[in-house]
């Protein structure tokens, strides 16, 4: 070390001027704590623990709107659905309701429906056969078949199609095969007729 060199000054130029010399493990404590709390604030700015800039805090808060935005689009995505499943199952119990009739009746709803029909279009029934098919997927639901003939001119028998095509008992011809008869004036006509059935509860098992 210098001769000349001014301990005392250095000491108080460093804030230790009160501080003896006898105790340096003092003053390394000092410095070591002059380190720590530089180091602490290099650590502060590069991490920024308490919050970021303006900037980043703008750029953060534009990224939540977008995140609530796409929420909310796909909260009223699934509102419309939602309706429209609604709107489905309410529009397919009113043609059930409407255009299904239950089992324990419909036999003799739509013979008479047929026979009426027949009388209509001036055409001479014939008689015929019934069947009940389940339907897969449904535990109420079920698919009756008549298989019946009817006799009558071309004009009479193209009236009787057209009218069952409209009756309002959902009627459905699956099959028709016509034969002219040996007079000439006439045709006979095989058809199947389907139509819907709910099954009541006396028939569940």
């Amino acid at each position: 070390m210098p001769r000349n060199f001014n301990l005392a000054g250095t000491l108080k130029w460093r804030g230790l001027a009160g501080v003896r010399i006898r105790e340096p493990r003092v003053v390394m404590r000092g410095i070591i704590g002059v380190l720590l709390a530089a180091n602490l604030a290099a650590a502060v700015i590069a991490f920024k623990p308490f919050g970021g800039s303006a900037d980043d805090l703008r750029h953060e808060q534009s990224a939540l709107r977008q995140q609530l935005a796409n929420l909310e689009a796909r909260v009223a995505t699934g509102k419309r659905l939602v309706d429209k499943v609604e709107t489905a199952r309410r529009e397919g119990d009113q043609f059930l309701a409407k255009y299904v009739t239950d089992r324990g009746v419909v036999a003799s709803a739509i013979q008479e429906e047929l026979n009426r029909t027949a009388k209509e279009a001036g055409v001479k029934m014939l008689p015929g056969s019934t069947q009940f098919d389940a339907i897969e997927g449904s535990d109420t639901l079920q698919m009756m078949t008549i298989a019946a003939g009817c006799e009558g001119t071309y004009a009479n028998l193209t009236k009787f199609v057209n009218l069952l095509d409209k009756s309002p008992r959902f009627l459905i011809i699956e099959h028709l095969t016509a034969a002219p008869q040996q007079s000439g004036q006439s045709l006979t006509v095989s058809l199947k007729v389907d139509t819907f059935v709910k099954e009541g509860p006396e028939g569940r098992s």
